[in-house]
Formats: structure tokens, sequence, C-alpha cells
């Protein structure tokens, strides 16, 4: 009778412990992936949908659902999904002008924590045409593109890029640049493009020139038979950080370590027109000095500063900033970029969230 008593109340504990065990909310998808296969770039928009369940024992709240390509609109439950009720997030990509394969994500952060969904596929071009393949037009030339991306750039690093360009009208076109930024070198195949004819533009970036960090986006000008036109641009964009290529392994160990105590802030839910002070504390937690090479913030609403540029190993320091909330209203998610000598991890993001009312 004992021995039964004893096995009940052990039975009554262990239940309660797996019950303690189990999180307060939880997401669990019936599929996370999902290939899209060979799809038409003519047919349009294609769409998945991503199903869940909350295996929780707590309402489940979808804080955030953010697309890493601006391709894909993303839709989700917006209430929250009690426990054992189903959920979706609705991903629909935009094949336009971008043949080949792809591969993306939607990031997840909930109330209890985060995930990711992803897609890929295979858009297949339309039937090429001649305004299809140079689409961007200036004046009677056309370009197969109006923005070359050098992505990324090891500081003191040289790389080359072209524009491909078209004369597609009757009269041959005299060609020029304008407003290059110093450290852009550019040249063109030929100064006069006759009709029908051909031509690219090469273009040097010259990283140790621009001496800035992070991702970078510019600007210079084309004229046509010597006329300006603030219209008649194109782009140039690079991410520059320092040169790890060429460290041993031994050498990254003796490197620098930036570590973040938190690398997420959530602020308590605000009225609009209140400014938010925030405070992300880290440690060189390397064997030589720590470069902070520049913070940059996704909004023009947030400030945010080092309390030192120059971070001796084992000692440590802050990123600190002002969020001002005038015009703004809702969920808040804002990214904060932190570029360093790091050789470990150069870019670090830190998440300022929050809600204003």
């Amino acid at each position: 009778m004992k021995k039964g008593i004893i096995f009940a109340i052990c039975l009554l504990i262990g239940c309660y412990i797996l019950s303690a065990q189990q999180p307060d909310a939880s997401i669990s998808f019936k599929d996370d992936k999902h290939d899209f296969g060979k799809i038409n770039e003519v047919d349009g928009l294609v769409s998945y949908v991503f199903e869940f369940t909350n295996t929780g024992k707590a309402p489940l709240v979808l804080q955030s659902v953010q697309p890493t390509c601006g391709c894909t609109t993303p839709e989700w439950s917006k209430e929250p999904v009690k426990p054992g009720a189903k959920g979706y997030i609705k991903a629909t990509f935009n094949p336009s002008g971008r043949p080949g394969s792809f591969d993306k994500s939607i990031n997840i952060t909930t109330n209890f924590g985060s995930a990711t969904v992803k897609f890929s596929g295979i858009v297949i071009p339309p039937t090429a045409k001649l305004d299809d393949e140079y689409r961007y037009a200036i004046g009677d030339l056309r370009f197969k593109t109006n923005h070359v991306g050098f992505g990324s750039l090891n500081l003191g690093r040289i790389k080359k890029m072209s524009f491909e360009f078209i004369n597609t009208g009757t009269v041959a076109v005299s060609i020029g640049l304008d407003k290059l930024p110093a450290f852009l070198n550019a040249s063109v195949s030929a100064k006069t493009i006759k009709p029908k004819q051909k031509g690219t533009i090469e273009v040097a970036y010259d990283a140790a020139k621009k001496n800035d960090w992070g991702f970078l986006l510019d600007y210079f000008f084309i004229t046509l038979n010597g006329k300006q036109d603030s219209k008649n641009k194109l782009t140039v964009s690079a991410t520059i950080s320092d040169d790890f290529s060429t460290m041993s392994a031994d050498e990254k160990a003796k490197g620098p370590k930036l570590k973040f105590e938190n690398t997420s802030y959530q602020f308590v839910t605000t009225k609009v027109g209140n400014k938010i002070a925030f405070e992300y504390k880290f440690k060189n937690d390397g064997k030589s000095n720590l470069l902070i090479r520049k913070i940059v913030t996704t909004c023009g609403c947030i400030t945010a500063a080092a309390s030192t540029l120059v971070v001796k190993p084992q000692t440590t320091g802050s990123i600190k900033g002002i969020f001002d909330t005038t015009d703004k209203k809702g969920t808040q998610n804002y990214g904060i970029t932190v570029v360093s000598n790091d050789p470990h991890n150069s870019q670090t993001v830190l998440w300022l969230k929050g809600i204003v009312e």
C-alpha cells in the first residue's frame, strides 16, 4: 500500500516537472522550408503558406516578421495564437527582374524567441527582348543595369566592374562621365556611340581612398552630347571591411574579439514623442586592441555612439544612444550595425525593439 502511494506521488511530481519544463510559448512549423521549383518570371507573384502550431502552454505572439529581401512580402497571424492552435506566415515572392536561382529567408521574432523560414527556386526569364535586356534608359542609351554592387571589399583593395549599354537611337551619341567621387576611376569603351552600337563603362573602386566602413552607396552621372541632367545617374555600392583573408589562424586567435552582453534592447511601451535612451555593454574579449570602425543605424530617428573607439584587451565599453519616437507608432524594430576590426565577426547587428502608443 505504502509503495503504491509513494509511486503515485512520484508520478505526480514527475508530471509537474515535465510540465514546468515546457516553454511558455513555442512555435513549431509543419515545414520551415519550401522549394518553388522552376517558376516563370512572366507569371508574376508566387506564394507559400508556412503553417505552425503553438506547442507551448501560453499564447504565442509574432512580434516581428522580417524578410531578408525587398522581393518578399510577408503576411502572418496578427492575433495571439493560443496553446495548441495553429497560425501561419505567408511568403509572397516577386520574381520580376530576378532570373536564376533564389534562396530567401524570413526572420521571425516572437514573445518566446526567434525562428526562420526559408524558400527557394529558380526563376525562368522570358525570351529576351532588347528593352528587357537593357532595362534602364538614359536618353537614347539603354543600360543592362543602373547599379553595380561591388559586394564585400577589403580595405586597401581595388575592384573593377562594368556597366553595359547600347545606343537604341538613330544618331550617334557622345558620352561623358561627370561628378566622379575621388575613390572611383571610370572610363567609357568609346567616346561616341553609333546607333545600335554597344559599349561599356568600366568602374574601379578604391576602398583605401573611400576610407569608410560598412555598406556604402554612391553615384556618378552620365553626360550626353555634353549636356548634364541630374536624373542621368548610375549607382555603385560596396561593403568595406578590414582584410582578414591573409591572417593565419594564430593571428586571428591573437586578435580582438567584440563580445556584447546583449544584442537586443527591449524598451518599455512608451508614448509618441518620447525619447528612449538605450545602452549595449560590450567587452574586448581578445588579445589585441579592438577598434570600433563605424556605427550605422537603420533610421534617422536613432543616434548612437561608442564610449570609446579603441578598446584594450579585456576591457569594457558601451554603445549608447537615443531613439526619438516622434511620428513613430506601433511595434518598432530597428537595427544598429557596429563595424569593428574583430577578425571573427567584423559586423555585429544590435536590435532595438518596443511599442510606441
